[in-house]
């Protein structure tokens, strides 16, 4: 009682507006916080919890290398009309990312070194250590110390200095293969109770958080693509690629992307916004793939808005792209999503491309702004519908991301329901959703609030997917098209 009377009386005497506007990588660290403080406990926790379940009532363990949730974020990257969010900044939030990943997995190998001292090994892990007393230790410590020298490297490039040391953690592999190698010797010589519970615990976060805490989404308007490329064009003489139709746009792209040949002049001259764009192309370029999530495209129209931005990559010399997401937010866009997403999948190397696998986010706030609440929800009903049917006559996988905010203008609603209210088969074993802004921190803090948010999640993602849906009767879809309009 008297440290909550500290903290109102804190919280009382302080000032409740900042002084200083937040800048993009402000947000970034605010973010991270959610992960240090909860989520990096509550993930592994649930996944116990859901692994005992899964022993009892399906008799089976489930895979070391499960895992049911990968965090993404856009804080730092979401650039679309906030000319704050710069390549430099994005680059920085990259770096940032990766020192706080750095910095509670060597906590995690600190506390592994102390408690895997037993003496007793695998003859296939003695093979890797040779003849120490301690061989769970000798295993584990080159690692940890690795850890410890990968966030004195990144926090030397965060402050622009050189650095030498030992050769730092790059990927995941390099810590899970070690730790399975731990886990497998542990259960070889009875030790199931110690496999399976720090030790374990790590690999489940590892497998969750990599060696990157999260994925970057990057988020920019489709104009400021447009603009990039008719810079590119204009300077190649080829004309204004703005002023070009949507077919000799089409046309134009498709033959860039199976070129080999380079399409950017070296000294193109060009505005500050469309060599902010490249900048951006340009940074990506330099980064792990595995530190990256979605491109988002906002205000994404036609089928060429898509391919533009997979040709900024490549001409970027990105060896392996990032997954492109149109954003589909006004009424207009939604009702016409299925007619681009099925031109798209017409063009031969755009599906060869994607391996199957298609990426749509469906926007709230704006489809409301356009026609209000109820309207706006019927047509991005009709067109999860649309798109979920036009995916399986293709045979792809469809991801769609829901872009929720909190209120519910901007989509915001219990996180279970909303999961069950989409069209059937929308869900299938997979779904994305965004929690912003003052939701993040309702949902995910304290701890037991995180683990009941995971866990609706879980149940509501398996429900959508296993238990059969009938489609809405006709006589609702008459009298919805009536409330709608």
């Amino acid at each position: 009682m008297e440290k909550l009377k500290r903290n109102i009386v804190s919280a009382w005497n302080s000032d409740e507006i900042r002084e200083e506007r937040p800048t993009p990588v402000d947000e970034a660290r605010w973010g991270f916080v959610t992960i240090e403080q909860t989520l990096w406990h509550a993930v592994p926790e649930y996944i116990r919890e859901l692994d005992e379940w899964c022993q009892e009532n399906l008799q089976q363990p489930l895979p070391m290398d499960f895992a049911p949730f990968v965090f993404s974020s856009w804080m730092g990257g979401d650039r679309d009309g906030n000319p704050n969010v710069t390549a430099s900044v994005t680059e920085e939030v990259l770096l940032l990312a990766r020192w706080m990943a750095s910095d509670l997995l060597s906590h995690d190998f600190e506390a592994l070194h102390m408690e895997l001292s037993m003496v007793e090994c695998s003859d296939e892990l003695r093979e890797q250590v040779g003849e120490s007393r301690e061989p769970y230790r000798a295993l584990i410590k080159p690692l940890r110390d690795r850890l410890f020298a990968t966030k004195d490297c990144l926090e030397a490039q965060l402050n622009k200095q050189e650095w030498q040391g030992l050769e730092i953690i790059q990927h995941r592999a390099e810590l899970l293969e070690p730790l399975k190698l731990v886990h497998r010797s542990l259960m070889d010589c009875g030790m199931a109770e110690i496999a399976n519970g720090e030790l374990l615990d790590t690999i489940r976060r590892i497998n969750t958080f990599g060696v990157n805490l999260q994925r970057l989404d990057i988020r920019q308007e489709s104009s400021r693509h447009a603009d990039a490329m008719a810079a590119i064009t204009m300077a190649i003489g080829s004309g204004d690629y703005r002023q070009w139709s949507e077919e000799q746009k089409q046309q134009f792209l498709i033959s860039e992307l199976q070129s080999a040949r380079p399409l950017i002049p070296l000294k193109m001259e060009c505005s500050d916004e469309v060599r902010e764009v490249l900048d951006t192309f340009a940074m990506l370029a330099r980064q792990s793939i595995d530190a990256l999530g979605a491109y988002v495209i906002s205000m994404a129209h036609v089928p060429s808005d898509v391919l533009a931005v997979l040709l900024l990559q490549k001409e970027a010399g990105m060896t392996e792209l990032m997954r492109v997401v149109p954003l589909f937010e006004t009424l207009d866009d939604l009702q016409h999503a299925e007619e681009t997403l099925r031109c798209l999948f017409d063009v031969q190397w755009y599906k060869e491309h994607i391996q199957g696998q298609q990426e749509i986010m469906i926007g709230y706030s704006d489809s409301a702004k356009d026609g209000g609440f109820l309207a706006a929800a019927w047509v991005q009903y009709q067109a999860q519908e649309a798109l979920t049917q036009l995916c399986q006559a293709y045979d792809v996988q469809l991801t769609l991301f829901h872009g929720r905010g909190g209120s519910t203008s901007r989509g915001g609603a219990p996180s279970h329901e909303a999961i069950l209210s989409q069209p059937p088969g929308s869900v299938n074993g997979r779904i994305r959703i965004t929690e912003q802004g003052e939701v993040i921190r309702a949902k995910f803090s304290p701890f037991g609030v995180a683990i009941r948010t995971l866990q609706r999640y879980v149940a509501a993602t398996l429900e959508a997917t296993l238990l059969s849906q009938k489609p809405p009767l006709p006589e609702w879809r008459e009298m919805m098209d009536e409330l709608a309009d």
